[in-house]
């Protein structure tokens, strides 16, 4: 029996998020750039040290489309390395793609130049790829983009969702053949995708998404003719063929975007790939942790000093940390957010979130609310309103059939 293919498949690296980061004034780059190549390293590091024959980026390099050079420089730099030693594929995503079809995305650079080892899937295709342990049919479906899949008449008076049908179709037609193309291989064949299945759980990638998301039927991906499915786009990690042949996966987004990521666990996934029968695993690595403190300090003399108590007992040492602090408005004076921020340094950056109650004790007059009836209250919030005469009377008498009581 033929030793495995050893694969790292990763996705989302996101290089120029800056969410909750501070200036570092060495680099002058925001700490949460550095957290995104941090992850990226972690990867690089297991494949080199496991000795990995092939590795799968499926999708999303930067932030945008249009990355600042240093953060070009150092994502390089990094693939360079693990290209050094194995085939690597750069597949595009909807972040690396420009508008325009006949733009180039973020990543074609490395096709321009012909890096050694560096294959970019700017387009859907299948190739063989010899690597350490033997060969691999790899093929790869970029981020759909209408203007390439779609011809001119396809678009002619068409609705956008007799667009996104036709777009749906196209897509599974590009998949449909190169799954005809992988069942004439004898050797292991590997499928990498930057898309969103349908059954799929969403997460952060909603609010950081550019344009219109398609979503495609995971029993398009999931043929037998494929030994692994490696996904991009959807940032919680997740098996969409649970049990079956062959997985569909997606590895997940290495670092977290914001607090909706708070509980996911961030990672990569290592393969072991056969003709049917492969193996993998899902390997976390040390995303920054996000942690959301929840303080009603409403009862409380000093809302300072209430969440200083809080968040005494809690490891926040290098967290994101956010405290959602519930206050009355008489309050917000002795909310002293500096001494919080200082009393929480071992923490990355600390936001504190005021959720402020409005004063409900209402006086009308010289009466305290809480003293009338509900009727009396309806009477005096009409008067307050300047409603009087017969409109005032007819609106009682109605308040007191829907209140029960007489007029």
């Amino acid at each position: 029996m033929a030793e495995p293919i050893r694969v790292v498949h990763f996705a989302d690296v996101h290089v120029g998020m800056e969410n909750y980061g501070r200036l570092d004034p060495l680099t002058g780059t925001s700490s949460r750039v550095r957290d995104f190549l941090d992850r990226l390293d972690e990867v690089i590091d297991h494949a080199i040290d496991r000795q990995a024959d092939l590795a799968i980026f499926a999708g999303d390099a930067f932030r945008s489309r249009d990355p600042e050079p240093t953060q070009q420089r150092e994502f390089a730099a990094r693939i360079k390395r693990l290209a050094d030693a194995m085939p690597t594929l750069l597949l595009v995503g909807n972040h690396d793609m420009p508008g325009m079809a006949a733009k180039a995305s973020s990543i074609d650079i490395f096709q321009a130049l012909e890096v050694p080892g560096v294959i970019v899937g700017h387009r859907a295709e299948g190739r063989v790829v010899e690597t350490g342990r033997g060969p691999v049919f790899l093929a790869w479906v970029p981020y759909p983009m209408r203007n390439r899949l779609l011809t001119r008449e396809d678009l002619q008076g068409k609705s956008l969702s007799e667009l996104e049908e036709a777009l749906r179709r196209a897509v599974a037609d590009v998949v449909a053949g190169l799954t005809e193309q992988a069942r004439e291989q004898p050797m292991p064949r590997l499928l990498a995708g930057h898309l969103s299945l349908a059954e799929a759980r969403l997460g952060s990638e909603r609010t950081i998404l550019l344009g219109r998301d398609l979503s495609l039927p995971t029993s398009t991906f999931s043929e037998s003719a494929w030994d692994y499915v490696a996904l991009g786009h959807i940032h919680r990690h997740q098996d969409l063929h649970p049990n079956e042949h062959p997985p569909v996966i997606y590895s997940g987004s290495l670092e977290r975007i914001d607090f909706g990521e708070e509980d996911e666990t961030k990672g990569f996934c290592w393969v072991e790939l056969g003709r049917g029968q492969t193996r993998w695993d899902f390997v976390p690595v040390a995303a920054r942790p996000f942690r959301t403190i929840r303080v009603d300090a409403r009862s409380e003399a000093d809302p300072t000093e209430a969440i200083l108590r809080a968040t005494g007992g809690d490891d926040l040492q290098g967290a994101v940390v956010r405290i959602l602090v519930q206050v009355r408005s008489d309050q917000e004076p002795l909310l002293r957010e500096r001494e919080v921020e200082a009393a929480l340094e071992a923490a990355s950056t600390v936001n504190v979130v005021r959720e402020v109650e409005s004063d409900s004790r209402i006086r009308l007059g010289d009466i305290a609310a809480e003293a009338l009836t509900p009727q009396q209250l309806v009477e005096r919030y009409f008067e307050t309103q300047g409603v009087a005469g017969e409109r005032l009377a007819r609106l009682l008498e109605k308040a007191g059939e829907i209140l029960g009581e007489g007029a």
